[in-house]
Order: structure tokens, then sequence, then C-alpha cells
């Protein structure tokens, strides 16, 4: 029988609000929090390593958690096991995933004033976990012939991060590389932005200079999204390995990234303003590039 936590200051549930709220205590234990039933299930199926979980039975916690298979984890660095590819049958990372017992992680129940406390939105149905931090390096990366990369440079506002994950997850892409990140890629506000497709698609935080090596090193094509010395998006080949990157709304990519470059290309701005929001501007560039692969 789960130990029932009562108070807001205990010491466990002290620690929750510290991991949520500052990036300095989540790199100090070497470990995140994610809210919500459905954000869990997608880092459990992604072979995420589960510390501890939280739960409500008041607010629907208890039962769905007899279903969440609480298994892959520790033989990758950092406890992370990789989702397999389902168009090649590969890994976003390589390495193989062990069991482990559902015993290994510790859960706890809490009493909906507490839950209260530490839940950071509504409708979560009273499932919270503390997860390892996995330590994912770039070299590690299991990539696919002609691979669809998405890079984003110094992008801060985890919102925008989230929604792009969710546009990478949803054209299929097979990794997004977070080059000189402002932001904490285990912040909150990212993971509940991207309901969970920060699980989805393999991510990497890396430098810049780090990052194209990579692609270069494996022939990946660079396409940088600016409006300077640049083509119209759809006539640029995206059939091939591609890495499509994007700066901030603010500043743009930096000349590493524009010199690096293959090609450069633009949406076109048939209005007043010159920038799209980064996220919608991921969202046409990932789905022209699946539309020229369906039809190639």
């Amino acid at each position: 029988m789960a130990e029932v936590i009562t108070s807001p200051s205990n010491p466990k549930i002290k620690r929750l609000l510290a991991l949520q709220q500052k990036s300095s205590a989540r790199r100090e234990a070497g470990l995140f929090v994610v809210e919500g039933q459905r954000e869990l299930q997608h880092c459990i199926d992604a072979g995420f390593d589960i510390d501890t979980i939280f739960v409500c039975t008041s607010l629907g916690g208890g039962a769905p958690l007899q279903n969440f298979a609480l298994r892959a984890h520790p033989s990758q660095p950092g406890g992370w096991a990789p989702p397999v590819h389902e168009a090649t049958g590969g890994h976003g990372f390589a390495g193989e995933a062990s069991a482990l017992a559902a015993s290994q992680t510790k859960v706890f129940e809490v009493t909906p004033e507490v839950y209260a406390k530490i839940a950071m939105r509504e409708g979560t149905e009273g499932v919270m976990a503390e997860v390892r931090t996995p330590e994912r390096k770039l070299e590690e990366l299991a990539l696919p012939e002609n691979p669809l990369i998405v890079v984003l440079e110094s992008v801060e506002k985890p919102g925008n991060l989230g929604a792009v994950l969710r546009s990478a997850d949803a054209a299929g892409a097979d990794a997004v590389l977070i080059c000189d990140p402002l932001t904490d890629l285990w912040n909150p506000n990212l993971i509940r932005a991207s309901i969970g497709a920060v699980f989805t698609v393999p991510c990497v935080a890396c430098g810049s200079a780090e990052a194209i090596a990579f692609l270069k090193a494996r022939g990946i094509r660079i396409l940088t999204a600016q409006l300077q010395d640049s083509s119209l998006y759809y006539d640029c080949d995206m059939t091939v390995g591609t890495a499509l990157v994007m700066g901030t709304e603010a500043t743009g990519l930096t000349d590493a990234w524009r010199a690096a470059a293959d090609a450069h290309i633009r949406i076109p701005m048939l209005g007043r303003l010159d920038s799209l929001n980064v996220s919608v501007s991921a969202a046409i560039l990932l789905f022209e590039a699946v539309r020229q692969r369906q039809n190639g």
C-alpha cells in the first residue's frame, strides 16, 4: 500500500516543487517533472526511467496507474531507452532497453489539497511523476536514410519549443536539435506545450558548431530559414536528407548557420509584417517536406 502524503510541507513535495520551478534544481537532482496521464504514458512508452509517481486517487489517478506499463529503462546512459522508429524499425537513439520492475518506481498517494499545491494545470487526472534526466548525445542519434531534422537555434520560449515538437511529431521528423538553448529541455512548460512530443521525437541539446559538424559529416543538407538571399521554400528539394534550421523571431540565425547552409529558404510574406512565429514557420516547412516526400 502506497504511503499517503497529507502535508504540502512534506520534504518530497518540497523537492517536487523545486524541480518544477528551478532548472538548477533539475540539473542538481538529475530529475524533471511530468504532469498528466497522457504525457506520462508517452514518457513511459519512450522508455524513460520513472523515479517517483504521485497520485491523487480521488481525482482518478489511482485506477489508470494500474495500466501504466512501467517497463523499458536503464541500459541507456541516464536510463533512457530509445523509441522504435516506425518507418525503419530503427531507434531514435542507439542502444537497447532492459525491463525494470514496477516495484523499483516509488509511488506515493497525495491528498487533493496536496495535489492542488503541486498541480500546474487543471485536468491532469491526478498523476505526476519525477523522471530521471537522460544524457542524450548527438552521436547516439540513429537516423534512417534521408532523415528529416529540425534545428532550432537559441529559441527561448518553452511554448514555442513545445509547439515545434508537436509539429515535428505530426510530420514524422526523425530528430529535433536544440542548439545553444536558452531554455531547459525539461522545463515543465515545454513538456506541457508539447503535450508529450518531447518524448516521442528524439531531441538533443547541443552547440551550433557541434550540430553543423554532425550534419555535414552525414551529408544532410542544411536549409536555413531567412529572408535575405533566399529562395522560396517550395522550390527547394526536401526529399533528400534535410535539416530545417530556424532561429528566433527577434534576431534570426547567426552567421555560423548562414555560412554553413546548403541553401537559404524563405516563406513568402504577402502582408505588412515580415515575421512568422517560429513554431508556425516550422510547421509550414515540415509539411512541405512531407508533401514532397509523399509525392516523390
